[in-house]
């Protein structure tokens, strides 16, 4: 059979390298937006053979189809922290919609959890005043889908490996706990000083909520740091090889 789309040789100059289409999922926030085209520009400049676009799954355009349009092979990778409704469902559908299936585009998993992105949040807490000795809480924005909680945990679990010390894990939605009932269950519990790790990928609605926990050390959201840039690249060539394998 002829070779597919993603059949390609190493990187370098020279080479045609399939697109990645970094799917976010779209905020009315312009602030939100911003770091998603910054985490693409930052994959364009560690990936100067490949094309790099941006779509959403919502609130945002282009929409993944428009995104998607034209191209006869790419790696689409989902910029989510975890698995959830966005990644498992609605973005294989919006896929589907336009004919795009695994014979045309790899879809990798979802940007987290990942240990460079944990870097990245720690780097994050460490510039907002975290100490040795503080209570951990990592917060995210949650889900009702029980997988996409247990990858968050997994996080949660990464994140404690890479401290030596327990980690909390509460959400800004939807899950449970909440993450400003257990920075105050921990208060009350004798905690005096209390650090929470952002792992969001960009301000918002959400991580206000965690901001105003009152917890002495909240981290930034994960933007657009060279950790998370490296974690999107990454999964870009591992995608570029599950298209060779699949060839």
């Amino acid at each position: 059979m002829p070779d597919l789309p993603l059949t390609l040789p190493p990187s370098g100059p020279g080479t045609n390298l399939p697109p990645l289409v970094l799917v976010a999922h779209g905020s009315r926030s312009d602030a939100a937006d911003a770091v998603v085209h910054e985490i693409a520009a930052g994959a364009r400049a560690a990936l100067p053979c490949v094309e790099v676009r941006v779509g959403y799954v919502d609130v945002r355009r282009p929409a993944v189809a428009d995104a998607v349009r034209g191209l006869d092979g790419a790696v689409v990778l989902p910029a989510f922290l975890a698995s959830g409704y966005h990644v498992r469902t609605d973005l294989p559908a919006q896929l589907a919609e336009v004919g795009a299936g695994p014979d045309r585009f790899v879809v990798t998993p979802a940007l987290g959890p990942d240990p460079l992105l944990v870097r990245a949040a720690l780097a994050r807490l460490a510039d907002a005043g975290h100490r040795v000795g503080d209570t951990v809480v990592l917060a995210a924005a949650g889900s009702s889908d029980a997988a996409a909680v247990a990858e968050v945990r997994a996080a949660g679990k990464m994140l404690a490996d890479a401290l030596g010390r327990s980690v909390r894990v509460g959400f800004a939605a939807t899950a449970t706990p909440r993450i400003d009932a257990l920075v105050e269950g921990l208060r009350r519990a004798g905690s005096e000083r209390i650090s929470v790790v952002s792992w969001l990928l960009a301000p918002g609605v959400f991580h206000t909520r965690v901001r105003d926990t009152g917890a002495d050390a909240v981290g930034d959201p994960l933007g657009a740091h060279p950790d998370v840039v490296a974690a999107v690249v990454a999964r870009y060539h591992a995608g570029v090889e599950t298209g060779r394998v699949a060839a």
